[in-house]
């Protein structure tokens, strides 16, 4: 049987790669093994074009890849591309040859499959105090633990896993696709032992083949200073046990900061609130403020201070997450108003206006209290 008759080629081979005429060989390659990557059908599903860009690619790169087709391409000879991708690998021989066995995306080399445990999320509540100064707490959870009986084998006692026959013991088998752009070789897990390349002829009574049971387990956590709610923390390899000795999964530990009256907090700063009287406020004062460690701070305030006067005391606020030092306390202070007054105490406060120059409302008449 005759091939097709060879078709002239119009195509610019050095601008579907993006190289200049006079790009070395390992240049094409990566210029190719990059442009494969983004233009392949696996890697954009609801592009119908991204089948044709790709071969195009392909083609580009066996053409300028072999000495003698780049020579012809170059001096402008019709080369035959009929018999391109032909023999039984066809595209796939190509990928393997620049990509290897791993796959034009990577991480397809046959090998045994690790199956991971699954990552624990906990949250703690703490007060603010410790989220200040940092804190131990011993985080309560319940998952999967290796099994004692098997030690994580999954196996019966005094028995072991053998080598799949399926995958040879490699987790992984090879199968041919075939589709419009020719014979696909792809690497996929062994369905028969899920990728592990063992199998298990007698199961742990135990843990019935799994390698794991469930059960509390309890971790010692150190919290920084300088958390907020919303903080993760990961502990690596703590959370979930995973199947058959794979790897464990992590333990996130979410942190939620209770409020405290006392204080506002406001990034690593916090902010008290203290009242005095308008006398105290006119004639100056000293109050005691709390603090965030259990102690109280001395403040003196000045005369005529008015609502809102603000003090700052340094490095009595949080700690620092990731940092050294502390942020400070802001010291507000509020004038408070009484709502009521006795009659001496009205009487005071009139004979004050009087000599302030002040016009207060005419006094009122007070209800008699009910007999």
């Amino acid at each position: 049987m005759t091939g097709s008759a060879p078709r002239n080629v119009r195509k610019d081979y050095y601008e579907l790669l993006g190289v200049a005429r006079d790009a070395s060989p390992d240049e094409i390659k990566r210029a190719f093994r990059a442009k494969a990557r983004d233009s392949h059908p696996d890697a954009n599903p609801d592009d119908p074009s991204a089948e044709g860009r790709f071969k195009e690619i392909a083609e580009a790169y066996e053409v300028l890849s072999d000495p003698a087709r780049r020579r012809s391409y170059d001096r402008g000879e019709t080369i035959d591309l009929s018999d391109l991708f032909s023999g039984f690998g066809g595209l796939d021989d190509l990928i393997r040859s620049v990509f290897g066995d791993s796959g034009i995306f990577g991480g397809g080399a046959v090998r045994t499959a690790s199956p991971r445990g699954r990552d624990v999320l906990v949250r703690v509540p703490i007060d603010l105090a410790a989220a200040a100064f940092g804190t131990q707490s011993d985080v309560a959870f319940r998952t999967n633990v290796i099994c004692e009986t098997c030690d994580g084998s999954g196996a019966e006692p005094g028995t072991s896993p053998t080598r799949c026959t399926t995958c040879a013991g490699t987790g992984a088998v090879r199968v041919t696709r075939r589709g419009l752009l020719g014979p696909m070789l792809q690497v996929m897990a062994c369905e028969v032992c899920q990728g592990t390349g063992e199998m298990i002829s007698h199961a742990c009574h135990e843990c019935r083949g799994g390698g794991v049971t469930p059960s509390n387990r309890s971790v010692a956590v150190e919290i920084p200073a300088g958390v907020s709610s919303g903080t993760r923390l990961r502990l690596n390899g703590e959370g979930e046990a995973a199947p058959r000795r794979g790897r464990p999964g992590d333990l996130f530990v979410e942190i939620e900061v209770a409020s405290d009256p006392r204080f506002e907090r406001r990034g690593d700063d916090l902010v008290a609130r203290a009242a005095i009287g308008i006398a105290e406020a006119a004639l100056g004062t000293q109050i005691e403020v709390p603090l965030i460690d259990g102690s109280s701070e001395a403040i003196e305030v000045p005369t005529g201070t008015q609502p809102g006067w603000t003090t700052r005391v340094p490095g009595a606020g949080m700690g620092r997450l990731g940092r050294r030092g502390r942020g400070d306390l802001y010291v507000v202070v509020d004038v408070a108003v009484p709502t009521s007054l006795t009659d001496e105490q009205e009487e005071l406060l009139r004979r004050f206006s009087d000599l302030a120059g002040e016009s207060p409302a005419e006094r009122r008449r007070r209800k008699r209290a009910a007999r």
